[in-house]
């Protein structure tokens, strides 16, 4: 196929015009294009309001493609690359199969990869399964009563599955293309598979997570929930079995370790074990609400329903750390994030069709390990709880959420109320200071930050912006340690994806998961990619 770059087009364009500014590039009639295929999609406005729609794609053509290039002599057209990730293929398993601990978006493509290898792996999730999980959800929202079992946190796909599902990554890696395709396959729309920032939606991620695991099963996988992996069996230093919250050992030579950033009792259990943890860089603050139409007009200059709702990613250098946006949702909520009772944390979700009237990003602080207050492995995970449970008491003990308005925390007085924003997290916030809820170090870094932010996108720091806290779970604070094999220094046991301190999204954790089950498998490429 013959690949077409930096093709532009206004919002309101439709296929037949794609076709044709694809024909006028390689100077051939549009009945001579066989096939069309969009391999990235992205919105151009840095000439606001004069807002492009930018085309990649490739086409295959009737005639010599070789010739046709050159006649064209068009310098945005070559050879369209081939390149595709295929999975390892079925191979002997082992006498005992192989244990993933975990079903977030880690474990749920290593769990892929060793059922299409004909291993069978068993999967051990402390959550509930998607349908499940989101009653609970729900029950909390509405009425503040969490289940420590089944919430944003744990359960099937993650914490992924209560965000924007956002699947856009830094990463560049052959296998993002083959992950794409399996979310197609489960459910999610095809759009995924070009756009810039491609995202699936909450509503969409519920469905999509059931149908990848009913594959797994499918392939000979199983999957067992409400099953909390609470120990480990050792011989010299080799993983023998894992033990189960009701006892029960689970014999297993091998076991994928992918508990995500917030299965802080399991973080206890591997320093109690002596497996070897580290503290990591990680980022925590507050959630940011905006209006959307009001991140539109700044970011397109204009209002058009043509548009996708705009997005926005921003970041401010200070001396003393990094203030950056993340996981923005467009037209989205601030959700309820508790996984422990007792605790406040928020996060961020869109649904697919990103319709809320507010659109809303994490905003967060870098800290390193010397910021922590301690210097034990677990001290900045000890430091999220510290923060969560002031949160908690602060918002009146109901899981009610602190929250200011942006110009009253400038000028350093409690917020009453809402301005013209009014807050989307639910089950409701509570009206305060955030400085009696956040450290200095963090609300001083955004004080001097907002400003400064609000020069690179006009209105970031309106008065009536609605601050929400405390956002604590960005990241893991803490990195298990593995070697170039994958393993921890217990043999057999293989720590993966953002709870172990090596992803950072649902798309860098699939990876991650594809990796180190490539290495159980014994694949050699599996060693040396995305240490």
């Amino acid at each position: 196929m013959i690949r077409l770059r930096d093709i532009s087009l206004p919002p309101e364009h439709n296929a037949h015009q794609l076709q044709f500014e694809a024909a006028q590039m390689l100077h051939i009639s549009n009945s001579k294009i066989r096939q069309l295929r969009i391999v990235r999609r992205s919105v151009d406005a840095r000439k606001k309001p004069e807002v492009k729609i930018i085309y990649t794609i490739d086409v295959a053509v009737e005639g010599n493609e070789k010739k046709i290039l050159r006649q064209s002599g068009c310098k945005k057209a070559s050879l369209a690359p081939v390149s595709y990730y295929a999975p390892p293929k079925p191979s002997t398993p082992p006498e005992k199969r192989p244990v993933v601990i975990g079903f977030g978006p880690a474990g749920m493509f290593a769990a892929l990869i060793l059922s299409l290898a004909g291993w069978k792996p068993l999967v051990l999730e402390r959550g509930e399964d998607a349908l499940s999980r989101h009653k609970a959800v729900e029950h909390f929202f509405e009425t503040g009563e969490l289940d420590p079992r089944s919430n944003v946190q744990f359960g099937e796909g993650g914490a992924g599955t209560f965000s924007d599902g956002k699947l856009n990554t830094g990463v560049n890696n052959p296998r993002i293309g083959w992950i794409l395709e399996q979310f197609v396959k489960a459910g999610a729309r095809e759009d995924i598979l070009y756009d810039a920032k491609p995202h699936v939606g909450t509503d969409v991620l519920l469905t999509v997570v059931q149908n990848l695991r009913q594959r797994i099963e499918q392939l000979g996988g199983e999957v067992r929930f409400r099953t909390q992996v609470t120990g480990l069996q050792m011989e010299n230093n080799q993983l023998t079995g894992v033990e189960l919250a009701d006892g029960t050992v689970i014999p297993c030579d091998s076991a994928v370790l992918a508990i995500g950033h917030s299965a802080r009792d399991t973080f206890q259990m591997l320093q109690d074990k002596g497996v070897p943890m580290e503290p990591k860089p990680f980022a925590m603050g507050v959630r940011i609400e905006h209006p959307q139409p009001s991140i539109d007009l700044a970011q397109y200059g204009q209002e058009n329903p043509a548009l996708p709702p705009a997005d926005y990613k921003l970041a401010e250098h200070l001396e003393e750390g990094t203030v950056y946006t993340f996981c923005m949702c467009p037209g989205g909520y601030v959700v309820a994030a508790a996984s422990e009772e007792g605790r406040v944390v928020t996060n961020g979700m869109s649904y697919a069709d990103r319709a809320g009237e507010n659109a809303n990003a994490a905003l967060l602080v870098t800290l390193n390990p010397e910021d922590f207050p301690g210097t034990d492995p677990l001290s900045g995970m000890e430091w999220q709880e510290e923060i969560e449970k002031r949160a908690f008491t602060l918002g009146g003990g109901n899981y009610f959420a602190p929250a200011q308005l942006v110009g009253d925390f400038l000028k350093g007085k409690p917020s009453t109320g809402p301005g013209m924003v009014q807050p989307t997290y639910r089950p409701g916030v509570a009206w305060c200071d955030l400085r009696q809820v956040m450290p200095g170090l963090i609300t001083d870094s955004l004080a001097q930050a907002l400003p400064r932010l609000n020069q690179k996108l006009s209105g970031f720091s309106n008065p009536d912006a609605v601050l929400t806290a405390p956002e604590t779970r960005s990241s893991s604070p803490v990195r298990i340690v593995r070697d170039e094999s994958r393993q921890s220094a217990i043999r057999g046991l293989y720590p993966t994806g953002e709870g172990a301190g090596y992803a950072g999204g649902i798309m860098s954790a699939a990876i991650d998961g594809i990796v180190t089950a490539e290495a159980i498998l014994g694949e050699t490429y599996g060693r040396k990619e995305n240490q």
